[in-house]
């Protein structure tokens, strides 16, 4: 049989051309192997898989139409169903990696402020009497996106599955665009009192919503776009915008820092990350727009294959949700731990300024984006489970040994801690961009990815700063590795139960 996997990808320029890059069995293979028993129809072993239409052309009298059969073969032939539109590579790229970006901007610019700022502005009277309480307070808001990300999950889910990913996509933009937007125009508590801090849980819970229906999405677009043997590299696209919009987030904010004086800052420099977002936004929305459906979705809409019903439907795969939520909260803890907590820590405990510390992150998150692509690249040869559970295990080994790095003012130990930190990350959290969706049917898996992927935001992320935080105060350091640890051994469990999913038939 002819390795497909020599075939030339077809990218002419023109839209309407599929790009067949190898990686699958030819299709009259796979017809062969889901043709009826006793129906009569054989695949030639020896055929080449230049005459590999011919062979499903031939086939397709004997129980299977041409089109279902040459639908059998994605990544492998080139021939699209008329009408099937895809996108380039670069646009593929751009639009999913685009929202994901904003996504983590957002959330790294809010976490900053809780860190920094919010203490004081919004927990203004509890500031003055103990400022550390205020702190966890502005972490326990941090904690309300994460709390309606399940919910956004299930909404944007349900039309995503039921309507398609490109429409859900801008509407969850749009959501969590002007929901940042308006965190930066809120009046503190000196204005408002109380009202305030009910106002910026409500825009915190609506950043949530728009967050929660975005990676999925963005997730889908790349890997419903990618050919076969390349979906981990594909679903990569918007994992890296976590460290672009990290290194924007820390930037912006170092930049103000270094130019702005304290005071400056608390009054009105805080608001500016924030009302900055809308260039992204705008950005984003102009990708989006111009991008076309994703070609599995198409195909499976033009074969009825989609469902009114997708929650009821996903119903029926609960049990894949609780493994992908199980293996991903690791990542989500590593994440806010590295991110949020050390740069509260690094600054009241360890003697750090804030621009040091802004910068010893900056560096280290060129490891978090450099080994994303490492894992990906490496998930896609081996497979995804053999590399979750290097990094898995790689990271149980630094949750035990991060806090002999957290013992004092050292910049050689912080960056230590902060670049292996981010690497184990990158290697945890790459991949997720494909096995999470290859978790599920085509016809649930918007709802399916994203609700897992949102669940382990409440599980790993959304009280990690607060729960890092009062562990420390009440057991010590050594505390903050045992809650890392525990995280990294349950994924490393739900790990033992997955299948490898590198071969899925993913137009299914």
């Amino acid at each position: 049989m002819a390795n497909p996997s020599t075939r030339k990808p077809l990218f002419e320029g023109v839209k309407n051309t599929l790009a067949s890059m190898g990686g699958a069995k030819p299709a009259f293979a796979d017809a062969a192997a889901g043709a009826p028993a006793g129906s009569g129809c054989r695949a030639d072993e020896g055929a080449q898989a230049s005459g590999a239409r011919r062979s499903m052309m031939a086939m397709a009298p004997c129980g299977k139409p041409a089109a279902a059969v040459a639908g059998a073969s994605a990544g492998a032939v080139a021939a699209p169903a008329p009408g099937v539109k895809r996108d380039s590579t670069l646009e593929v790229m751009v639009a999913s990696m685009v929202g994901t970006a904003i996504e983590f901007y957002d959330n790294y610019c809010y976490s900053i402020a809780a860190a920094s700022y919010f203490g004081l502005i919004f927990f203004t009277d509890v500031a003055k009497s103990d400022p550390v309480l205020a702190t966890l307070l502005a972490f326990v808001t941090f904690a309300v996106s994460f709390l309606a990300r399940p919910f956004g999950s299930l909404l944007f889910g349900h039309f995503g599955d039921r309507l398609g990913r490109k429409k859900t996509l801008v509407a969850a933009l749009m959501l969590m665009g002007a929901a940042t937007f308006c965190v930066g125009l809120l009046p503190g508590y000196d204005v408002l009192g109380p009202a305030a801090v009910v106002l910026l849980c409500v825009c915190r819970a609506c950043q949530g919503l728009g967050l929660a229906g975005e990676w999925s999405g963005a997730a889908l677009v790349a890997t419903e776009n990618a050919p076969t043997n390349k979906r981990a590299l594909f679903g990569s696209f918007p994992n890296l915008g976590a460290p672009i919009g990290f290194f924007c987030a820390y930037g912006v904010n170092l930049l103000l820092d270094t130019m702005l004086p304290a005071d400056a800052m608390v009054a009105w420099g805080w608001r500016i990350p924030f009302l900055l977002s809308c260039l992204l936004v705008i950005v984003g929305l102009v990708v989006r727009l111009r991008m076309s459906e994703t070609p599995v979705y198409q195909k499976a809409a033009a074969e009825q294959r989609t469902t009114k019903t997708p929650l009821r439907d996903l119903c029926h795969h609960w049990r894949r949700v609780v493994l992908g939520t199980c293996t991903m909260s690791i990542t989500y803890t590593l994440f806010y731990v590295l991110g949020t907590w050390s740069l509260s820590y690094g600054t009241s405990t360890l003697g750090f300024t804030q621009q040091q510390y802004l910068g010893m992150q900056m560096v280290s998150v060129v490891f978090f984006a450099g080994f994303i692509l490492v894992s990906c690249l490496t998930a896609d040869k081996r497979g995804r489970k053999p590399v979750l559970l290097v990094g898995n295990a790689c990271t149980l080994v630094f949750s035990f040994t991060a806090p002999l790095l957290l013992g004092g003012h050292n910049v050689a130990a912080i960056m230590v801690f902060l670049c292996v930190g981010f690497a184990c990350m990158g290697t945890i959290f790459g991949p997720c961009g494909s096995y999470l969706p290859e978790l599920f049917p085509a016809k649930v898996r918007y709802s399916g990815a994203g609700l897992s992927y949102n669940l382990a935001a409440i599980t790993g992320g959304a009280f990690a700063p607060t729960i890092a935080s009062a562990l420390v105060m009440t057991f010590g350091i050594q505390a903050l590795g045992w809650y890392m640890g525990g995280m990294a051994a349950v994924a490393l469990v739900a790990l033992l139960f997955f299948r490898e999913s590198k071969d899925v038939d993913f137009e299914q």
